[in-house]
């Protein structure tokens, strides 16, 4: 009997959206590989009334599919590299990285507003305290209203004028298909994007068989980049409701890793930036840490 392989993901849009895009992938190389998509519902699916930050943080997302892993009901997981704790269980690891989608987390309104238009006391919808402190750097004058759920609900709150305005990834609107909805755009000096964002992970039991994952799958660039923002965070001791951020790119050789940390309630933000040679990824994104904690 032929082996299928079970693929373990979240069962939103996104979620299902991206673990297809994995297994289509993979076929490409290993067109006799068989699989099968198995949802699971996470406890950062069901909680939707509060903000990430008081409820444990992003690792919420990931905990019920490393659970199956560990108990062998599934063979791989794919998770966004953004929803990552510093820690994973000791018998798991991240075997591959896929090639990253776009960053930049992006701006949606009501009547196609961009950020400067909006007027004093807009309401921006979003669950992410990153973006909330970069946000309010480049524009103070706002009301900042907790924003949970899927792509699709988030963005029929906005319709419903629930908000003024969202922001999101844009990484997740284009796998959707809904970067059309797409009013503005943050570059990397703006609103440093969060650490592994529009990378995805395939979360694997250490020592199982992970050559057709590698060969498929692995963007050995974007790992290197994901590695240096990871180390930024473990420096740091950072979690998922510690604002921080962290983006690494890389030109020819060089890499560049930009980093945020926000301290005293978040009333302090400090940032900067390292560069060096790519193969020294982990130790940039140390060295980034110790610099802004200097």
């Amino acid at each position: 009997m032929k082996r299928v392989i079970k693929v373990g993901t979240r069962e939103s849009n996104l979620a299902v959206a991206q673990s297809k895009w994995v297994i289509n992938e993979i076929k490409k190389k290993f067109p006799t590989l068989e699989f099968e998509l198995i949802g699971i519902k996470t406890l950062g699916d069901v909680i939707l009334d509060k903000r990430l930050d008081k409820i444990g943080g992003k690792g919420l997302f990931i905990k019920e599919l490393e659970n199956a892993l560990i108990s062998n009901t599934i063979d791989f997981a794919v998770h966004s590299m953004k929803d990552m704790p510093a820690k994973l269980p000791e018998e798991l690891t991240v075997a591959a990285i896929s090639k990253r989608e776009d960053p930049r987390d992006v701006l949606i309104t009501l009547n196609r507003k961009n950020l400067q238009q909006l007027k004093a006391g807009a309401v921006i919808g979003t669950s992410s305290v990153r973006r909330e402190i970069q946000l309010k750097e480049l524009k103070q004058n706002l009301e900042i209203k907790t924003l949970r759920g899927n792509v699709l609900t988030r963005l029929n709150k906005l319709k419903n004028q629930e908000y003024d305005g969202i922001l999101l990834a844009m990484a997740g609107l284009k796998r959707l298909g809904f970067e059309e909805e797409v009013v503005q755009c943050f570059n990397i000096n703006e609103m440093i994007p969060a650490i592994g964002q529009g990378a995805l992970g395939i979360e694997v039991r250490k020592g199982e068989n992970i050559d057709y994952l590698l060969e498929s799958i692995n963007n050995e660039e974007c790992a290197l980049s994901v590695s240096a923002e990871r180390a930024f965070m473990i420096k740091l001791n950072g979690n998922c409701s510690m604002p921080i951020a962290a983006h690494a790119i890389i030109e020819n050789d060089t890499m560049r890793v930009y980093g945020m940390l926000a301290i005293d309630e978040k009333s302090k933000v400090y940032r900067s930036f390292v560069e060096g040679h790519k193969r020294d990824a982990v130790d940039l994104g140390e060295r980034l840490a110790v610099k802004i904690l200097k």
